[in-house]
């Protein structure tokens, strides 16, 4: 029904960024917000970033002025810039919709399987 592929993980060093991308595809019918989190190694799943379907932004603490989310386009896909990182932004970060499907009106939650994020010189 709905599928969210996230891209743009990989190695790099402290100081340095990089900019993930998930595309939505499927029956989508709205899209009511879309979000990055993330999960370091041995803790819990947080929210890094997210953004609603009137431009409205909230970021974690760790991250604000260093990510930047943006708005989700025509294409359904939103990025997330990431600059200044450092080792403890280590983590496989999920993108996460909620949307509703075509020829529905429930509001439901999907996830990306994640992509790995490796910060280290």
């Amino acid at each position: 029904q709905v599928q969210l592929v996230e891209s743009g993980g990989g190695l790099v060093q402290p100081g340095g960024s990089l900019r993930l991308s998930c595309a939505a595809s499927g029956s989508i019918s709205n899209i009511y917000s879309m979000a990055w989190y993330r999960q370091p190694p041995g803790k819990q799943r947080e929210l890094v970033a997210s953004i609603d379907n009137v431009g409205t932004t909230n970021y974690g603490d760790s991250v604000k002025d260093r990510f930047s989310i943006s708005n989700y386009n025509a294409e359904n896909t939103v990025y997330l810039q990431m600059n200044s990182l450092k080792p403890e932004d280590t983590a496989v970060y999920f993108c996460n919709a909620h949307l509703s499907l075509v020829g529905q009106f429930i509001k439901s939650s999907y996830w990306g399987h994640g992509t790995q994020v490796t910060v280290s010189s």
